[in-house]
């Protein structure tokens, strides 16, 4: 399985079996679904903290270390996963809509280069 052949609709579906077979609906409501999801984030976040941006490339070069990062990643995909699916949130759909907005929020003649919030630029 990877990126290139791999449907959103089958990943949602693995992750509502697994869910299903181990009974796990009547805790997957939608707030507890995104508290986990923010937790995971904070996993994340634990590899990088106080780090530089050279110890961040070696930390993703060590494999051991990068195994855990790309864990958590799988983590934080599995909650949103799930919680699109429990939802019927068509991700696809939804970060289509999202792209055309920010198209229009951020103009390329106004934000090539800068990273600034569009609220900051006239």
């Amino acid at each position: 399985m990877n990126d290139e052949n791999t449907r959103i609709y089958e990943l949602k579906e693995k992750v509502r079996k697994f869910c299903e077979e181990r009974d796990w609906d009547q805790f997957h409501k939608g707030k507890e679904l995104v508290i986990a999801l923010v937790i995971e984030i904070g996993e994340l976040l634990e590899h990088f903290r106080w780090k530089s941006e050279l110890e961040i490339e070696g930390i993703l070069k060590d494999k051991k270390k990068r195994e855990e990062i790309e864990d958590e990643v799988a983590d934080i995909f599995y909650f949103l996963l799930r919680f699109a699916q429990k939802n019927n949130i068509d991700l696809s759909e939804a970060l289509e809509r999202k792209m055309k907005k920010n198209e229009e929020k951020y103009p390329v003649s106004k934000f090539k280069g800068l990273n600034k919030k569009y609220t900051e630029v006239v």
